[in-house]
């Protein structure tokens, strides 16, 4: 189980606190999606349960252990972090994947190693890709390579950015039903950044809302609400039901404002 405390990030003493008083906790088996405004700390967050962004308070918990203490060789055993832009290099699709089994090698690969990338490959569908050069995939296809690297590591904890923001459509529901399965399988956490809401809805469990620097909801389908949705994005949504699956519709013909107290009303713009 990985537990966030009391998390405060800014990116300098003098400037306002891009993440306050973050505290949550994550299950084995779970997909968490992170949700909220552009710039509202979504990545940020993600960096700072990495280390790459040093917290100003609080502390992360990995079965017990203290995330902030653990040697970056360890810290690669148990978290993986794919972020939303890659940078392409000169090296084969299998070699890239390989780099995700550097935590766990002495002297050289091993056959446990290879056959651990080329399960990966297979799952992700990229078995044809694996003699391809990285520098010359396209956004999508380097997307998929990126998340095979960060599996191939086995990871306790799995943190995707925008993980179907270059995918087509099919591409979005199979890779998302792959991490689903793979979290399942594997007892893994998985933490998505993600920006379509109906994504969000089908694939996670759970559902962290952050504004205002800090956690405005989290929690199960439960808190997945028209209200929670309108309070965190200013936009008025409807959730219906299509042969079982829940669909968040948006209205941005009405508007949403909200009195002093945080009350909501809404009221329809004028058509003229």
């Amino acid at each position: 189980m990985i537990e966030i405390n009391d998390i405060n990030f800014a990116y300098n003493r003098n400037s306002k606190n891009i993440l306050e008083n973050i505290s949550f906790d994550i299950q084995k088996n779970r997909c968490i999606a992170i949700l909220g405004n552009n710039g509202a700390g979504k990545s940020t967050l993600l960096k700072c349960i990495d280390r790459i962004c040093p917290v100003q308070k609080g502390v992360v918990f990995l079965d017990k252990e203290n995330v902030f203490t653990m040697s970056n060789n360890v810290i690669a055993q148990n978290i993986a972090y794919v972020p939303q832009h890659n940078r392409a290099i000169s090296m084969t699709v299998f070699d890239m994947i390989l780099l995700g089994r550097k935590p766990y090698i002495k002297w050289d690969a091993t056959t446990e190693d290879r056959q651990i990338v080329c399960d990966i490959m297979h799952r992700m569908k990229l078995d044809d890709f694996a003699l391809r050069n990285v520098s010359e995939l396209s956004g999508g296809e380097m997307q998929r390579v990126m998340l095979a690297r960060a599996l191939a590591q086995e990871p306790k904890l799995l943190m995707l950015d925008e993980p179907t923001s270059n995918l087509d459509l099919h591409n979005q529901h199979e890779v998302l039903q792959i991490v689903k399965n793979i979290a399942l399988e594997h007892n893994t956490c998985v933490t998505i950044v993600i920006h379509d809401l109906n994504l969000a809805i089908r694939y996670c469990d759970r559902f962290i809302f952050l504004k205002d620097s800090q956690i405005y909801s989290y929690g199960g389908i439960e808190t997945m609400t028209p209200e929670n949705i309108e309070a965190v994005y200013r936009i008025h949504v409807h959730i219906i039901e299509c042969m079982g699956v829940p669909v968040i519709v948006p209205f941005p013909d009405e508007k949403v404002e909200f009195d002093g107290a945080g009350a909501e009303a809404k009221e329809p713009l004028n058509e003229s």
